[in-house]
């Protein structure tokens, strides 16, 4: 009992330490995507040219941290008329890219992993470009959209398919700060919890245990620990396979990095196993019924050589210019509760969550909030206008 109790404890430290981090996280996200319609994504990634990848990466960055609405809504950006490789850009940088990752990073592990994600994240983005131009046949894309447009279900199809931007016109700051901005800001960041807080959830609990648990010798051998070249050279290529066989995705997954980090993975290896949350067994079933079986082995192959390539060129890059951190930078907290600049920022912040919940309750939200899961094409268009 006093093991369990242990790792629920630094469940919940972990969890308070974050807290602040991703409700800023999802409010900017929810203010973009409250005043960018889903319609003009489409209409800006209809082929794979740098620049068009570049604003993909731009966009996705902006849109949703939840790995089953990422994979679903580039599903649906396909199936409108997105180029595919475009689409698997806006993907990753859904999930890879978005603020609240990069500020839990700095929280838990320190800056220069906050600095590897947004360097690392393009890397693996151009590194599946070109692999996507050199060996995705056209027979193979034939098939993934046809697979696609079959509108088989996978997970949070509703929230995906619906536009819940703002409908009236003017200036950003005039279709912001309406009532109808207040409402479509609150039902993207309700929405984005919801979609967000099971694998946050397990993430933590999954931290934890292993935090409390699993003896650091155990992951010292396991990563070269002491060995720094072939801890270097096997950090990135096993990174991936631990994110796949965890089943923890989106920013659920930084919780166990600390643990890994700690104990010893290469630099290149955390950056390689946050940036295979899209390839974990239950998101690899969904390509299979969005794409079929053949391009689902393809994506896994595809996206795990090219998150390889971004631990790679992190650790390489980052080693040169003496951007390393030790290891004792990434605490593990156990803590709890203190009275600190956390705990204040997370009463601040928990208030303008508090006020997004309320507004969210009494307009309707409730309603769309029974409908996250719902069939590809169930929701779209859907949207809100009340002011």
């Amino acid at each position: 009992m006093s093991a369990i109790v242990h790792a629920l404890s630094i469940t919940g430290s972990m969890a308070w330490e974050i807290a602040w981090a991703l409700v800023l996280g999802f409010a900017l996200s929810a203010v973009v995507q409250a005043v960018v319609r889903k319609g003009t994504v489409v209409r800006l990634l209809g082929d794979a040219r740098p620049r068009t990848l570049a604003l993909a990466s731009l966009l996705g960055a902006a849109s949703s941290s939840c790995s089953y609405a990422a994979v679903a809504l580039a599903r649906s950006l396909f199936r409108k008329g997105a180029d595919f490789t475009a689409a698997m850009a806006f993907e990753i940088a859904s999930t890879n890219l978005v603020v609240e990752l990069g500020v839990i990073l700095a929280l838990l592990m320190g800056w220069q992993f906050t600095l590897a994600e947004f360097t690392g994240g393009p890397v693996m983005i151009a590194v599946l470009a070109v692999v996507f131009r050199l060996l995705l046949r056209p027979g193979l894309l034939r098939a993934a959209r046809e697979q696609a447009e079959r509108g088989v279900a996978g997970s949070m199809e509703g929230h995906a398919a619906m536009d819940m931007s703002v409908r009236r016109e003017g200036s950003f700051a005039r279709r912001l700060f309406s009532g109808e901005g207040f409402t479509s800001v609150a039902h993207v960041f309700v929405m984005e919890w919801a979609a967000i807080l099971k694998d946050l959830v397990l993430g933590l609990l999954v931290a934890g245990a292993i935090a409390a648990w699993v003896p650091d010798a155990f992951w010292r051998a396991f990563f070269f620990d002491g060995h720094p070249l072939a801890a270097k050279v096997w950090g990135p290529l096993i990174g991936p396979v631990v994110a796949v066989v965890s089943f923890v995705c989106s920013i659920g997954n930084v919780p166990l990095a600390v643990v890994l980090w700690r104990g010893g993975i290469s630099f290149g290896g955390v950056v390689a196993f946050i940036f295979a949350d899209l390839l974990i067994v239950p998101i690899l079933t969904i390509y299979r019924k969005y794409y079929g079986a053949r391009m689902a082995a393809f994506l896994l192959a595809s996206f795990y050589a090219a998150a390889v390539a971004a631990g790679y060129v992190v650790e390489v890059v980052f080693g040169a210019a003496g951007l390393v951190p030790g290891r004792t930078g990434a605490a593990v907290p156990v803590s709890g509760v203190r009275w600190n600049y956390t705990t204040w920022l997370n009463i601040a912040f928990l208030l303008v969550a508090a006020a997004l919940v309320v507004r969210f309750l009494r307009t309707g939200g409730p309603a769309m909030l029974r409908m996250m899961g719902g069939a590809p094409t169930d929701h779209e268009g859907t949207g809100h206008h009340t002011g």
